[in-house]
């Protein structure tokens, strides 16, 4: 079988669970050395990595917090010595807080606004150190760009920012023949989507019957689709937004 990412090195942002260790698996899956970011959570991160290990892929887990230039400096450093070179990077993470717009705080604002758009910024930045003959970058976004459900102000502004991050960066790193793109997640059954009860609402329920295919979305769902913006493949794709949805219809 052929590996299409075979050689290439990508570091994937907020991999130690959910939709960014599906996204690791897949990428180590299709043959890429894949650097699991975590923050706080090394059991999570190296459980993934023993996982891709198991199979026969490279990974190794590597802490930094996107948010701060320091750690996400420390991040591609690490990457570069453990490796030699980094190929592309995977923008998953990412932090949510749903709340009306009278609980909506500073510090709910910033540390959303943080890590979601100030993280994307740090890291497309710092690759643009390491990449050597152009580079893939993908941003994970949100489908609240496209419901605008109540509750979810901060959060959407924050995934329509990187949004328009995606086609900024696209268009100004086209000529380093650097690709850029958006990954749209439909509702996809993950730790996160279980914590704030989105399962025992009844809300995943509606969601599935608004969806063509018929199911929620799992996190190799959204990593098969990275393999392929990843791939060479896809090199005549930058700017785009994705949707993975199964066919959700709002």
């Amino acid at each position: 079988m052929e590996l299409k990412l075979k050689s290439k090195v990508i570091i994937v942002t907020g991999a130690s669970k959910g939709i960014g260790a599906g996204i690791a698996k897949e990428l180590a899956a299709a043959g890429a050395s894949v650097v699991v970011n975590y923050v706080s959570n090394e059991t999570d991160a190296g459980t993934v990595v023993d996982f891709i290990r198991s199979k026969g892929g490279v990974a190794v887990a590597i802490r930094a917090d996107v948010s701060k230039q320091k750690d996400v400096q420390q991040l591609f450093r690490q990457a570069m010595n453990e490796f030699g070179k980094i190929d592309g990077v995977v923008n998953n993470a990412g932090v949510y807080a749903f709340s009306s717009i009278e609980d909506i705080t500073e510090d709910v604002f910033r540390r959303q606004f943080d890590i979601n758009v100030l993280g994307t910024i740090l890291t497309v930045r710092e690759s643009l150190k390491y990449f050597k003959d152009g580079g893939n970058i993908i941003n994970i976004g949100s489908m609240g760009t496209r419901n605008f459900d109540a509750g979810t102000a901060v959060y959407t502004a924050t995934k329509g920012a990187v949004d328009a991050l995606t086609s900024v960066f696209a268009k100004e790193l086209g000529s380093r023949n650097i690709r850029v793109n958006s990954i749209i997640p439909g509702l996809t059954e993950t730790e996160g989507a279980h914590k704030v009860g989105i399962f025992e609402s009844g809300l995943s329920e509606k969601i599935i019957g608004n969806t063509a295919l018929g199911r929620l979305g799992q996190p190799a769902d959204i990593g098969k689709v990275a393999v392929f913006l990843c791939s060479d493949d896809a090199y005549w794709i930058t700017g785009e937004k994705i949707a993975v949805s199964g066919g959700y219809i709002m």
